[in-house]
């Protein structure tokens, strides 16, 4: 507000409860009406000055605190245009140090950006930071020069000054990888900061798009509400990438495409309770990915189209109670994918289209007790597919126009009525690699 509409409005104010004030005085003390007759003494004259006086000050007074306000605002805007400033200055030379060619200076950058993010005078300044830092990680890399071969391709043997060539470019990598493991760290230690603390960066947008994870992150028990965490297309190629414990609740976190070669990425008692989750099209094809005591009640978790070749995939006592979780069009042709002891209570789960053709897929001692299980269109062409100890409730789990080519598939020691369309699948005679429970079976001859 201009400041003489300020003035103008407490001047106002002022005089309209001075009158409120003295209007309720006369009200309170029953005055009927002013003597017009009587003179006006030296006391009541005194009287009167002082209580105008009293009216003067007081709006005076209101002045003043509105004045003093102002003043306040705009030392409060100087100060956050002062940290701004400060904010960009020392932005610009961690900047500089991050495109240094010495890799000690660059970790100096990294973490003086870390502290920046942590310090940010608003949530927009501190996403510049991390963006940044993403940046670095998606910049292309030298790979390890490995081990130098002796003799050479051309038959002779290296040089000294060969060999001392060799060692600083491994030298170089090791401390240049160093620079990438330490923002990988420090990103995953921030996350798992509870939200609205100090030096907490959840909430905040990550985008890790296509990068190349060897070294560890840790996301412990951190949850993921209202933002964007993108892995699209990385590849976890080493180290542990930990969610133990994680909440995703809302927002979007996004591992399409994404490669798991190698290392650990755990997901173990994780709660994905809304928002979206997505693993479409993602490549297992090494290492541990690890779901077990995961509880899916809400939203959607999609790894339509992904492939399971080799990788050691863990569902693990999981609980389905809510929401959809798509494995639709997925391909299983190597490794092993392990739902023992699942609970499907209430969730849409589809395996519909899914190739089992190598590997191991287990669903021993699962549970289908409500909610929709769809095997329909899936082809059992290879591999090793157990149902043992499971258990099946009427109208849960589907297999329509599911084909039975090749698989080993055992529902043996199955509990429960056979699912929906599973006996016009197989079809009779019932081909030998697949093992029915024995209630099953049609009776007579």
């Amino acid at each position: 507000m201009k400041p003489r509409w300020a003035f103008g409005l407490t001047f106002v104010a002022a005089v309209l409860v001075a009158g409120g004030v003295f209007y309720g005085l006369v009200v309170l003390l029953d005055f009927e009406e002013i003597d017009s007759t009587a003179k006006l003494d030296a006391k009541t004259l005194f009287d009167l000055v002082k209580l105008s006086f009293g009216v003067v000050a007081g709006a005076g007074a209101l002045v003043a605190l509105v004045v003093a306000y102002r003043r306040q605002r705009v030392d409060e805007a100087g100060a956050h245009r002062e940290a701004t400033r400060l904010h960009t200055e020392r932005f610009s030379q961690a900047v500089d140090k991050l495109g240094s060619d010495s890799p000690a200076v660059r970790l100096g950058g990294v973490h003086a950006l870390a502290g920046l993010a942590d310090d940010a005078p608003t949530q927009d300044l501190r996403q510049t930071c991390i963006d940044v830092l993403c940046a670095y990680l998606r910049l292309p890399f030298s790979p390890d020069p490995g081990g130098l071969p002796d003799p050479l391709p051309d038959g002779t043997s290296p040089t000294e000054e060969r060999r001392d060539t060799h060692q600083d470019k491994k030298d170089r990598y090791h401390a240049l990888r160093e620079v990438r493991h330490t923002i990988l760290r420090l990103i995953g230690d921030h996350y798992h900061i509870p939200k609205g603390t100090h030096r907490s960066w959840q909430g905040c947008n990550l985008d890790l798009t296509r990068v190349t994870i060897d070294g560890d992150m840790y996301f412990r028990d951190a949850t993921f509400s209202d933002s964007i965490v993108n892995f699209h297309g990385a590849t976890f190629s080493g180290g542990i990438v930990n969610f133990h414990g994680a909440t995703f609740s809302g927002g979007t976190v996004d591992f399409g495409g994404a490669t798991f070669s190698g290392g650990t990425v755990n997901f173990h008692g994780a709660t994905f309770s809304g928002g979206r989750v997505y693993f479409g099209h993602a490549t297992f094809s090494d290492g541990n990915v690890d779901f077990g005591r995961a509880a899916f009640s809400d939203g959607t978790v999609s790894f339509v189209g992904a492939t399971f070749s080799g990788s050691r995939v863990l569902f693990s006592s999981a609980a389905f109670s809510d929401g959809t979780v798509s494995f639709g069009e997925v391909r299983f042709s190597g490794g092993r994918v392990h739902f023992g002891g699942a609970r499907f209570s209430g969730s849409r789960v589809h395996f519909g289209h899914a190739t089992f053709s190598d590997g191991t897929v287990g669903f021993g001692g699962a549970r289908f007790s409500g909610g929709r299980v769809h095997f329909g269109g899936a082809r059992f062409s290879g591999g090793t597919v157990n149902f043992g100890d499971a258990t099946f409730s009427d109208g849960t789990v589907h297999f329509g126009r599911a084909t039975f080519s090749g698989s080993t598939v055992n529902f043996a020691t199955t509990h429960g009525p056979a699912p929906a369309g599973l006996l016009l699948a197989v079809g009779t005679p019932v081909p030998s690699e697949v093992r029915l429970h024995a209630s099953w079976l049609p009776s007579g001859p």
